[in-house]
């Protein structure tokens, strides 16, 4: 969007050779990354999250990549409120890292170089309904447990489930029935999703299918893999939801340093990888099988509309916007990067109680508010194992969700979105039941998912 909406230019006059070639290209990449993530979390913590600026340094600033971590607390903001920018300055002979706020899709990270806007951007109005009856608006939501309530409460205490718990939310039979925030926090709070994203590009994708804009099981029509001869062509949605592409990249698990902090964008990064495998043969959990799978979806609606003659309506595009608008997520922003991609593997920002609508909607088996959203058998289909599974683990993977039928005292039914520093949504159909746990774990301290889910289905058992 932004690309559409305004122009750029880069000041390259601004970068010294000289100097550069004096300076250790190694630290001066890292701080470009450092600048690039503090801008980053600062404009999204502030414009998307809602948070003060003291509570995104001490929360979403500390406990992070070891990579960045000790640069940037040394690193000066500048926040331009009127425009909606955070500027980071990382070298005295180059322009700063620079992050751009709109309604939106929240925060876009420009790329390093990158000198400032010619035109600032027009944007659209978000459409709040928290007036509404719940789940839709935020009206009669509560019906309190008093014992789910002792469960939340020592969700909070990190030496009995780990962690730093900053929300935690339990919906049962359509309710919240206990729900809790650390100081700072509301229920209007955002935070960054981390891989819980994953799950939300699984649903746009359904919705997608549901449209009869996106087939799992056809070949990708990447537009980058189309050339004659290149193999990955055979690639199919499917293979990438479930982690098993059999694509090679720099690092499995969720290190994209050069899209997350250095203003790449996903065409240029997460298509340029081999494939190492045949498709389907190997479970490698990987952010580029979701950037991919958003990018192969989106390529489809576009074929698909312009084989109908573009006559489809709006409602047809791939807009996690009006998705999400929909079911009353009106504080989600699913963010870019400089070249419109969806950077749907990490960079959603959200509330607990929007996850917890986005579990109803699960819950409901694809239905919101009389109108199937979802297909019939997606909860099924994203629920259920196929092919190679992870090893070493005591959870499985479906499509975009991990599994949580291997544990003693948990439904089998039960699946969720799993994210990076404690983000967590738990759905369990069979007791119609949802958990949300947001967090700022570290990598030394993380939260028991696994034993907090127990004790919840037990106090709702009981």
């Amino acid at each position: 969007m932004l690309k559409k909406l305004a122009s750029i230019y880069i000041l390259g006059a601004l970068f010294s050779h000289s100097a550069f070639a004096q300076e250790d290209e190694t630290t001066r990449y890292d701080r470009a990354l450092a600048a690039g993530y503090k801008a980053q979390f600062i404009c999204s913590g502030l414009w998307n999250g809602g948070k003060s600026l003291a509570d995104i340094k001490a929360d979403e600033l500390t406990g992070i990549y070891d990579r960045i971590a000790n640069i940037v607390p040394t690193l000066a903001e500048e926040i331009d409120e009127s425009e909606r920018q955070v500027r980071v300055r990382f070298a005295d002979d180059a322009p700063p890292r620079v992050a751009i706020w709109n309604r939106k899709s929240g925060c876009t990270s420009m790329p390093i170089g990158f000198g400032g806007l010619k035109i600032g951007a027009p944007v659209i109005e978000r459409h709040f309904v928290d007036d509404q009856p719940w789940p839709m608006g935020d009206q009669n939501a509560v019906a309190p447990s008093p014992k789910l309530k002792n469960i939340a409460e020592r969700a909070f205490q990190p030496d009995i489930y780990g962690g730093k718990t900053s929300a935690l939310l339990v919906i049962k039979d359509g309710k919240i029935q206990t729900e809790k925030y650390k100081q700072g926090h509301d229920l209007h709070t955002a935070q960054r999703t981390w891989s819980v994203a994953k799950s939300l590009a699984g649903t746009l994708i359904g919705h997608s299918v549901q449209q009869k804009m996106v087939d799992l099981n056809a070949p990708v029509q990447i537009p980058e893999w189309q050339k004659f001869g290149d193999p990955r062509a055979l690639l199919t949605i499917d293979n990438l939801m479930r982690m098993s592409s059999g694509l090679v990249s720099d690092t499995a698990g969720n290190r994209t340093d050069p899209l997350y902090m250095g203003g790449a964008s996903v065409t240029e990064r997460a298509t340029a990888w081999p494939l190492l495998y045949a498709p389907g043969s190997r479970y490698r959990y990987a952010n580029n099988d979701t950037l991919l799978a958003v990018h192969a979806a989106r390529a489809q609606h576009r074929d698909r509309k312009q084989k109908q003659g573009n006559d489809l309506p709006e409602q047809h595009d791939f807009d996690p916007y009006a998705f999400f608008q929909k079911l009353g997520m009106t504080r989600t922003y699913v963010e870019t990067d400089w070249q419109d991609n969806y950077i749907l593997s990490s960079q959603v920002w959200t509330t607990a109680r929007d996850l917890g609508r986005l579990g109803q909607l699960y819950l409901n088996n694809g239905i919101w508010d009389g109108e199937r959203l979802l297909p019939e058998n997606w909860r099924e289909y994203v629920s259920t194992p196929s092919g190679p599974q992870p090893e070493g683990r005591n959870f499985g993977y479906g499509a975009t969700f991990w599994l949580m039928n291997q544990s003693e005292g948990i439904p089998k039914d039960t699946f969720a979105g799993f994210g990076n520093r404690g983000q967590y949504l738990v759905i369990i159909p069979s007791l119609d039941l949802v958990i949300v746990r947001r967090g700022y774990d570290t990598g030394d301290n993380s939260f028991d998912i696994e034993t907090f889910t127990k004790d919840v289905v037990g106090g709702v058992k009981g």
